[in-house]
């Protein structure tokens, strides 16, 4: 996993250098109509509820290379059960914090992307056999999104779904430990 981490990260450190020279031979400096801004906005209820609110703003470097900032709000609730399907104890914690991210697109909808996120968890456990609630102690999480996904004109914008996987497979991470969808809009 580690190999594949350094093999993409070096992909994408080689096309940027590659297609922000493309760019600065074609424009000759910033563009402010290269500015996009959207992020992504997901909910999940049940017995592992997931919210999160991630506003982001980036820059389209080139035809084929974007990157940006973003800040991110999730809170993540996961219930615990017992063998007779009792309700033994619900975590929830609260995560805020910032990423960055990077696309190429090696084709005009198709996009390979990375995005480092630190963010702040805390943290709370209740019990429902009358024990007295645990606050969790504060804790820094890095996360290491990697992905790809579809990039598709919609209106005055373009409708981004991706396929996600966190590879620092920090213990609590809001992503957890399996790949995951995510849906957004860059106007």
């Amino acid at each position: 996993m580690r190999y594949g981490l350094l093999i993409f990260t070096l992909f994408m450190i080689s096309m940027r250098g590659e297609l922000c020279a493309q760019s600065a031979e074609k424009t000759g400096g910033f563009e402010r109509d290269r500015l996009f801004s959207g992020g992504n906005f997901g909910v999940r209820f049940g017995d592992n509820t997931f919210v999160n609110l991630s506003p982001q703003v980036g820059y389209q470097f080139a035809e084929r290379f974007q990157a940006g900032a973003g800040i991110n709000f999730i809170m993540s609730s996961l219930m615990f059960r017992g063998t007779g399907g009792d309700r033994v104890s619900r975590t929830t914690y609260g995560y805020g914090g910032l990423n960055v991210f990077a696309r190429v697109f090696p084709i005009s909808t198709l996009f390979a992307s990375v995005q480092p996120e630190y963010n702040y968890s805390w943290g709370r456990m209740k019990y429902f056999n009358g024990q007295a609630p645990q606050t969790s102690p504060g804790a820094f999480v890095p996360v290491l999104l990697i992905g790809g996904g579809t990039s598709i004109p919609a209106g005055r914008g373009r409708l981004i779904a991706q396929l996600q996987y966190d590879i620092a497979g920090h213990e609590r991470s809001p992503y957890g430990r399996a790949p995951f969808v995510t849906f957004g809009f860059n106007f």
